[in-house]
């Protein structure tokens, strides 16, 4: 006579198959994203200043954070003061820097004779996955390896946003989209207005998106109207064909508007790095970096959600975006 199996037994012995499988193994962060932030630190790309900041590690949950973040208030020597203090990944601090000096501040002084002294953001770090859809990859944003830019503040005070100005006045127009392109040859991901969700700010970060015959692969949304020159070809095989990932469509819910930094369960974490602090504890609020004349942060734009609400946006009927 058969005999059956109970069904305890039976769910005992799947739960034991999954476990020996792996089933039950903690997330680990990818290790390039440690190797990045130690080879910034090893070759010095950062300097700490009254406006750069080393900050507490942020560990969690899942995933999230990165060991050495630095808080961020204005970039460029301090030359371009940012509304509010954002947490960054110190590959990111550099590539700012490099994007301001070659392509924002020659474009501004072509167009409006003038300097940025500022930029409006609309957030840097906030855990959570790319579109908040939980079975999408992480964001660059869980990262602090991104960051939104809205508008930038000229010397006289006058503010070139990203919303108004990239389908406005030619000269802004002419601006921004110069911006633009010249950002598609220094970050690997680049999404501006014409990608869903991003008519008010441009999207920066420095995410991995792997290799190709002419270097890295970077990604660019809607691609540039003067396309950058391609660089030389290191081998034969054929050009990769296009790939859909998860590119992050902007979400609410950064922790960074208003100045406040989220750390994680390891915020005591020690920097053992020469030229650092040995132990870097809680980073006290600072004043921001005293801005060139002529940029005064709008009344409550600190309060902002960190990539703007659709009623900021002003789009109009029929020119709306969507998923």
């Amino acid at each position: 006579m058969a005999r059956s199996v109970s069904p305890f037994v039976a769910l005992a012995a799947a739960l034991l198959i999954f476990s020996g499988c792996g089933f039950r193994e903690r997330a680990e962060r990818p290790a390039w994203r440690a190797e990045a932030e130690n080879a910034c630190l090893a070759e010095k790309l950062v300097t700490v200043s009254d406006f750069i900041q080393p900050a507490s590690e942020i560990d969690g949950p899942g995933i999230c954070g990165l060991v050495h973040p630095f808080r961020v208030t204005a970039l460029a020597g301090g030359t371009v003061a940012l509304n509010a203090p954002q947490t960054l990944s110190c590959p990111m601090i550099p590539a700012l820097d490099r994007w301001i000096a070659e392509v924002v501040q020659p474009a501004s002084q072509a167009s409006f004779g003038q300097p940025v002294v500022g930029i409006r953001t609309f957030g840097s770090y906030s855990c959570r996955r790319a579109n908040n859809d939980p079975f999408a990859a992480y964001s660059e944003h869980a990262f602090a390896n991104a960051i939104d830019l809205a508008a930038f503040r000229l010397a006289d005070g006058r503010e070139i946003s990203v919303l108004r100005g990239w389908r406005g006045d030619p000269v802004e127009q002419s601006f921004l989209r110069t911006l633009d392109a010249g950002a598609c040859g220094i970050f690997n991901t680049v999404l501006g207005p014409g990608y869903p969700l991003h008519d008010n700010h441009f999207h920066v970060d420095l995410a991995m998106h792997g290799n190709t015959s002419r270097g890295l692969r970077r990604i660019c949304r809607p691609a540039p109207q003067t396309p950058l020159p391609e660089g030389p070809r290191r081998d034969n095989l054929p050009e990769p064909p296009t790939i859909e990932e998860d590119l992050d469509i902007a979400q609410a819910g950064s922790s960074d508007v208003g100045g406040s930094i989220g750390r994680g369960p390891s915020a005591g974490a020690p920097l053992a790095l020469d030229g650092y602090q040995a132990s870097v504890g809680p980073v006290p609020p600072s004043p921001m970096a005293s801005p060139p004349p002529g940029f005064v942060p709008a009344a409550g734009q600190n309060q902002l959600p960190p990539e703007g609400a659709p009623s900021d946006w002003d789009l109009g009927a029929g020119n709306k975006s969507g998923d």
